[in-house]
């Protein structure tokens, strides 16, 4: 089993800067790709980054520029740095890694941090 833990989240004004931590521990399966999704009231969750082998980088266009996503493959940790924020980023920010066995793969959730952009 899979343990996330998320810290980083918070009460930030808008143009501020906040950066979320993830570290992963338990089973030994490789780590195929690490994600941040998030998810406001009343809306799905949306993939907001993701990190894959060879550091290969995906965002959503509604973050390009602003968020960087990053990992420690030697802590088992990703990382969200996210600038010149608006009020529109504030949702619950939720870690998900997928690791791979063979052909399968396994998702795992994170139990979300709040984070809110507001003056």
């Amino acid at each position: 089993q899979v343990q996330l833990v998320e810290s980083g989240g918070g009460l930030v004004q808008p143009g501020g800067s906040l950066r979320l931590s993830c570290g992963a521990s338990g089973s030994s399966f490789s780590i195929y790709s690490m994600n941040w999704y998030r998810q406001a009231p009343g809306n799905q969750r949306d993939l907001v980054a993701g990190i894959r082998e060879g550091d290969n980088t995906n965002y959503a266009d509604t973050v390009k520029g602003r968020f960087t996503i990053s990992r420690d493959n030697a802590k088992n940790t990703v990382y969200l740095q996210m600038n010149s924020l608006k009020p529109e980023d504030t949702a619950i920010y939720y870690c998900n890694i997928v690791k791979k066995t063979g052909a399968l793969f396994y998702s795992y959730w994170g139990q979300g941090t709040q984070v809110t952009v507001s003056s």
